[in-house]
C-alpha cells in the first residue's frame, strides 16, 4: 500500500579515538568484532493440517503482537499480459471481505494497530500489522476472513476503485525525478522470458485490461493456506499461537499446489548502454549487473564488496570520484537480493558540467583495481562491523517493514528456514579478502547495463521514449517452476461464527513507558534518561534550541549547512578518518536541524560506548570547518537544491512557507531547510563557526538518553565527554517568531512541471503553536478530517473518486504558529476537480457537515489504543522525550495521554478545527503540467491565480 505521504514529506522535509595509533584502532576493531555474537531470534515453527506454516517468536517487552502473513506469490509469477496482477490483488484484499464489508483499515484503526500495511514484490505478497495483545483475535479474524472468504466481496466497483488507486500509485512513482528508471533497467538486464523482466506495478494497459474473472482466477490459483506463512511475534506464547491459528485459519482449504519459480541467474554476455531523459537537475549514471540470488554465498560476498566499493565516504568509489577527481556529487554501490537473481548496482550523480564519460572511466578504473586486488583486511573488517551493528539495531521491533517477524518470514518463504539469517551472518563473518575478491572477479567482470539519465530538452516525450525501449529477447535455459512435494492436507472444523462479524475488542493493555530520570553534568547541562533494556544499544541526543528559524536575518540555510559540515571533520581528524572511526566502532552519529531545533545524535553499541562518546564529543565540540570540506559539501548542497526544484514536493515545500508567513518571518523560508543558492554560495567558515558558537553550545542544550543504561552509569560517561564544555561569554541569541495574521482572501499559485502525469496540490493555513492548550483537540479533529486512512479527505479522493493514491491533512509541529497542510497528489486530468473536492471538504467540516461524535470517538480510541505499540522502540521513546523538552511538557506526558485524550469532546474538536480551517484564507500551491491544468484551475475561481517559477518568483506573461 506504500508509505504515508507525511513520511515522504518529513523525509523530503566522534576525541579519544582521534588519538589512537593505527594498531590501537585495529585493536578496537577486533574487540568490537569479537564481542558481537550472532543474534538469535528464538522461534517455534509448525504446520496446520491445511498446510499453513506458522512461526512464533516470543518477545514480551511490550503488550503487542506483530501479525505478518506472507503469500508466496508475486509479480514474478504473472503470465504475459497480466502484469501488475499481484499488486492489484494486494489492494483488492484491503477492500473488505465477505463478513466485513468496506475498508479493511477501520477495525484496525479502532483497535490501535501500528505498522499496518501490505506490500508486493517480485516473489511474495505480504500483509502486516502490530496490534495490542487483546486485539489479536480481531486481527487473525480479519486476516483469515480475507484469505478464506474474499471473492464474494469483490465486485466490479471494488475492482475499478483499486485499479484507479494503483494507476495513480504508478503515476506518483513516475512523477518523481528518475522515476522511470526501474522499468528501463529491468527490460535491459533480464531476458524477456525471465520472471523479473517487468516491474511489480505492471503496465497501464494490462491494468486496464484486468477483468473481474481474471482477478478471481488469480486468487483461486495462488492464495490457499498451503502457499502461506503466518508469523506471530511479540507478547504471545506458542500454545496461544497454535490454538488461535487453528481456530481462525484451520478451516481454510490448502488451495491448488502453486509452482514456484526457480533461481535463474542470467548475467549479460557483454556490456550494453542506454540513455533516458527526464526532468532532472543533473545526469545520473546507473550500472547494473545480474548476480546470484539471496542466500547464495556469492550474494553475501558481493554485499560486502558493495560496502567497500560504495558505502559512504570511506568507500573506494567515493574516495576516487568525490574526493580525488571531483567528478560527482554522490556515488554509491549496493546489492538488491531477490529470490531468483539479484542486482548489483552502482549509481553516480554527475556534477554539473562534467562529461559523464569521465565518470564512467573513473568507475571503470576503481572496479579494475578492486577486481585485481580485492578489499584490504581493514576495509573488510569495517564492512562486517557496520553490517552486524545495523542488524542488531533492527531487532528491537517485532514487526513492521523490517522487524523480527520479517526476518523469520523471509527465511521461511524464500529458503524454507526461518533461521536463514544466521547462516548469512556466519558466512559474512567468515568472509576473507580473497573470498570477496573471488566473488567480484566472477560476477562483476561480466557484462553490465549502463543507463545514463540526462536532463530533458524542449521536445521531450516520455511516452515515446519509453515505447522505443527494446527489451531483451528470450534466453535459453530457463528452469521450470517447481511444484511443492505432494502432501495430503485437510481442514479442521471451525467454531468461529463469522456471521457475527468482526470480533469486538473490549479491553486494551496498559501503556508501558519508562519514567524519566534527570541528572546534571559538572557544567550544569541537564540529562534526561529513559531506560529501555531491550537491545545492547544506547542512544544519546543533544537538543539545541535553534533550527532553521535561527537563520532569520542571516543567510538562509546556515543552520542546516553548519550541521552538515559538523558531520565532516574535526581539528584532529579529517572527514575520512571520522567515518572510519565510526565504522570500526559500529557507531552511528548525526547532526541535523529542524524548524525549531538542531540535534546531535549518537547510537552506540554498549560495548563500544566509551570510545563512541569520545568520538561523538569531538564531532560536536571541535568541528574543523575545513575549506576543502566546505567546497565539496557546497557543490553537493547546490546540486540538492537543484534536485528539490525538480521534485513536486520539493517545489511546494520551498514555495509555500514564504507565502504563508511572509518573507521576513523566521518560518518564511523553504521548509526543506536547504536555503537558497545565493545564500549557500556566500557562506564562509566564519559564518558556520559563528552559528555553532552562538547556538550549538552547552548553555543552550539538553542531553536526552534512551536505551540500555542507567543514570549512575551514563552520567560519568557523559561527564567525561561533555562535562568540561564551557559556554562563551556572549548570550544565546533570540529567535523572533512573530504572530502572523490570516490571509484576507484565498490565493492560488501554480508551478509548471512539464509532462507531469500527476499534479501535487498543497494548500496551507496557519494553526496555533504545538504548545497551545487545545493541541490534543486539534490533533483529534485533524485525524478525523484528513489524518488517517479512513479520514474524510482520503476516503473522498482515493476510495471514492480514485483520483489519488492518497490524500491527507497534517500539522507540522512548531514553537510558533504551525502550518496545517492539505496534501493531494492527483492525476493530471483531475487537478481542478480534486482541488474543488478539497475545498468542498474544508467548507463542509466547518459548515453543514461538522465532525460527528462517532468520528471524534474513532480517532480518540485509535490514538489511545495505539499507545502500547507506538512506544515499542527506543527511537519512539526518544521522540516522545524530544516533544517533552521542546514544548515544556510534564515528564509524565505520555503516561497521562490516555485520560487527556479521553477528555477531548466533540465540541472541543469542532471548535478547534473551526478556529483553523478558514477556506477564505487558504494559500494553494499546485505543481503540475501548466498547459493541462492552468485553464481548469483558473476556471474554478478558488482565488487570485499567479504562476511562479521554481524559485517561487512570479512569472510574467
Amino acid at each position: 500500500m506504500g508509505s504515508k505521504p507525511l513520511a515522504v514529506l518529513i523525509a523530503s522535509l566522534l576525541s579519544a579515538m582521534a588519538g589512537l595509533a593505527p594498531d590501537a584502532a585495529m585493536a578496537a576493531t577486533q574487540t568490537a568484532r569479537a564481542t558481537q555474537q550472532v543474534p538469535d531470534i528464538a522461534y517455534t515453527r509448525f504446520t496446520l493440517p491445511n498446510g499453513l506454516t506458522v512461526i512464533v517468536h516470543e518477545d514480551h517487552k511490550a503488550p503487542v503482537v506483530a501479525v505478518s502473513i506472507w503469500y508466496h506469490i508475486g509479480s514474478a509469477d504473472e503470465p504475459k499480459g497480466k502484469t501488475g496482477f499481484a499488486h492489484l490483488f494486494e489492494h483488492l484484499m484491503f477492500s473488505g471481505s465477505e463478513h466485513h464489508k468496506g475498508t479493511y483499515f477501520q477495525p484496525f484503526e479502532l483497535a490501535g494497530a501500528t505498522d499496518m500495511n501490505g506490500t508486493t514484490w517480485f516473489d511474495r505478497t505480504n500483509y502486516f500489522e502490530t496490534v495490542p495483545t487483546t486485539a489479536l483475535d480481531m486481527a487473525l479474524w480479519m486476516e483469515s476472513d480475507r484469505m478464506g472468504h474474499l471473492l464474494d466481496a469483490i465486485g466490479q466497483k471494488e475492482l475499478d476503485t483499486q485499479r484507479g488507486v494503483v494507476q495513480n500509485e504508478k503515476r506518483q512513482d513516475e512523477n518523481r525525478p528518475y522515476g522511470r528508471v526501474d522499468e528501463n533497467i529491468l527490460a535491459n538486464t533480464y531476458p524477456a522470458n525471465h520472471p523479473y523482466q517487468h516491474d511489480t506495478i505492471g503496465s497501464m494497459a494490462d491494468l486496464d485490461a484486468a477483468s473481474l474473472a481474471d482477478v478471481k482466477n488469480w486468487f483461486h490459483a495462488n492464495y490457499g493456506a498451503a502457499n502461506t506463512t503466518l508469523v506471530l511475534a511479540g507478547d504471545i506464547t506458542v500454545a496461544e499461537a497454535r490454538a488461535k491459528a487453528l481456530k481462525y485459519f484451520g478451516d481454510i482449504p490448502a488451495g491448488k499446489p502453486v509452482a514456484h519459480q526457480q533461481p535463474w541467474i542470467t548475467p549479460l554476455a557483454r556490456s550494453t548502454q542506454g540513455v533516458q531523459h527526464d526532468h532532472v537537475a543533473q545526469p545520473r549514471i546507473y550500472r547494473t549487473w545480474v548476480v546470484p540470488q539471496l542466500g547464495s554465498d556469492a550474494a553475501i560476498q558481493l554485499d560486502l564488496a558493495s560496502t567497500v566499493l560504495g558505502a559512504g565516504k570511506t568507500s573506494r568509489l567515493y574516495q576516487r570520484l568525490v574526493y580525488q577527481d571531483k567528478l560527482v556529487d554522490d556515488v554509491s554501490a549496493s546489492i538488491a537480493p531477490f529470490a531468483l537473481a539479484s542486482q548489483f548496482q552502482i549509481q553516480a550523480d554527475v556534477k554539473q558540467g562534467v562529461d559523464p564519460a569521465k565518470v564512467e572511466a573513473a568507475i571503470d578504473a576503481v572496479l579494475k583495481d578492486f577486481l585485481a586486488n580485492g578489499p584490504s583486511a581493514d576495509e573488510l573488517d569495517r564492512a562486517k562491523i557496520g553490517n552486524r551493528a545495523q542488524f542488531i539495531r533492527g531487532l528491537e521491533k517485532v514487526g513492521g517493514f523490517g522487524g523480527k517477524a520479517v526476518i523469520l518470514a523471509e527465511g521461511q518463504v524464500y529458503r524454507g528456514d526461518p533461521a536463514a539469517y544466521k547462516k548469512d551472518l556466519d558466512r559474512a563473518n567468515a568472509a576473507t579478502p580473497a573470498s570477496v575478491k573471488a566473488a567480484a572477479d566472477e560476477w562483476l567482470a561480466k557484462g553490465d547495463y549502463r543507463l545514463t539519465v540526462l536532463p530533458a530538452g524542449k521536445d521531450f516525450d516520455p511516452a515515446s521514449e519509453d515505447k522505443a525501449v527494446k527489451p531483451l529477447g528470450d534466453a535459453a535455459g530457463k528452469p521450470q517452476p517447481r511444484l511443492p512435494a505432494v502432501r495430503e492436507y485437510s481442514v479442521t472444523k471451525s467454531d468461529v461464527d463469522r456471521s457475527k462479524g468482526v470480533p469486538q475488542v473490549t479491553s486494551f493493555p496498559s501503556l508501558s513507558f519508562p519514567a524519566l530520570e534527570r541528572g546534571k553534568l559538572d557544567n550544569g547541562i541537564e540529562v534526561i534518561l529513559a531506560q529501555r533494556h531491550t537491545i545492547p544499544v544506547t542512544q544519546v541526543q543533544l537538543m539545541f534550541d535553534s533550527g532553521y528559524a535561527a537563520d532569520q536575518g542571516g543567510k538562509l540555510g546556515t543552520a542546516s549547512f553548519t550541521a552538515r559540515l559538523m558531520n565532516e571533520s574535526t581539528t584532529k581528524m579529517d572527514s575520512v578518518a571520522v567515518s572510519e572511526a565510526r565504522q570500526r566502532l559500529g557507531a552511528a552519529t548525526s547532526i541535523d536541524c529542524g524548524l525549531d531545533s538542531c540535534s546531535a545524535g549518537l547510537n552506540a553499541l554498549n560495548d563500544q560506548l566509551k570510545p563512541s562518546l569520545a568520538l561523538f564529543a569531538d564531532i560536536v565540540r571541535d568541528p574543523a570547518f575545513k575549506a576543502a570540506d566546505i567546497d565539496r559539501v557546497r557543490g553537493q548542497w547546490l546540486a540538492d537544491i537543484a534536485q528539490e526544484k525538480t521534485q513536486p514536493i520539493g517545489l511546494a515545500l520551498r514555495s509555500l512557507p514564504p507565502l504563508l508567513y511572509g518573507a521576513g518571518h523566521a518560518y518564511g523560508i523553504p521548509f526543506t531547510g536547504s536555503g537558497t543558492e545565493a545564500s549557500i554560495r556566500s557562506l564562509t567558515a566564519d559564518d558556520l563557526r559563528a552559528f555553532q558558537q552562538n547556538w550549538l553550545r552547552p548553555d543552550n542544550v539538553k542531553i536526552l538518553v534512551a536505551g540500555d543504561t542507567t543514570l549512575d552509569k551514563i552520567i560519568p560517561e557523559l561527564n567525561a565527554a561533555f562535562g568540561d564544555w564551557k559556554a562563551p561569554a556572549t548570550p544565546v541569541p533570540h529567535k523572533n517568531i512573530a504572530q502572523v495574521a490570516a490571509q484576507p482572501r484565498p490565493r492560488v499559485f501554480l508551478i509548471d512541471r512539464p509532462d507531469a502525469p500527476q499534479s501535487l496540490i498543497l494548500a496551507g493555513l496557519l494553526a496555533p503553536s504545538t504548545r497551545t492548550p487545545d493541541n490534543l483537540a486539534i490533533q483529534v479533529a485533524n485525524g478525523a478530517f484528513g489524518g488517517t486512512f479512513t479520514s474524510r479527505l482520503n476516503m473522498n479522493l482515493r476510495e471514492d473518486k480514485r483520483w489519488a493514491y492518497g490524500a491527507q491533512s497534517f500539522l507540522m509541529d512548531a514553537q510558533g504558529q504551525r502550518p496545517m497542510l492539505f496534501y493531494a497528489p492527483v492525476q493530471t486530468d483531475k487537478t481542478a476537480p480534486s482541488a474543488s473536492e478539497v475545498l468542498k471538504e474544508a467548507r463542509a467540516v466547518i459548515g453543514d457537515k461538522p465532525l460527528t461524535d462517532a468520528e471524534i470517538t474513532k480517532i480518540k480510541d485509535q490514538r489511545i489504543r495505539a499507545l502500547p505499540g507506538g512506544y515499542e522502540t527506543t527511537v519512539a521513546v526518544l521522540g516522545a522525550m524530544e516533544g517533552i523538552v521542546a514544548y515544556d511538557r510534564p515528564d509524565d506526558y505520555v503516561q497521562t495521554l490516555k485520560p487527556r485524550l479521553e477528555a477531548v469532546t466533540q465540541a472541543q474538536a469542532e471548535a478547534a478545527i473551526k478556529e483553523i480551517v478558514r477556506p477564505q484564507a487558504m494559500t494553494w500551491v499546485i505543481v503540475g503540467d501548466l498547459k493541462q491544468i492552468e485553464a481548469p484551475v483558473r476556471a474554478l475561481d478558488l482565488g487570485d491565480v499567479q504562476v511562479l517559477d521554481a524559485d517561487g518568483k512570479p512569472v510574467s506573461k
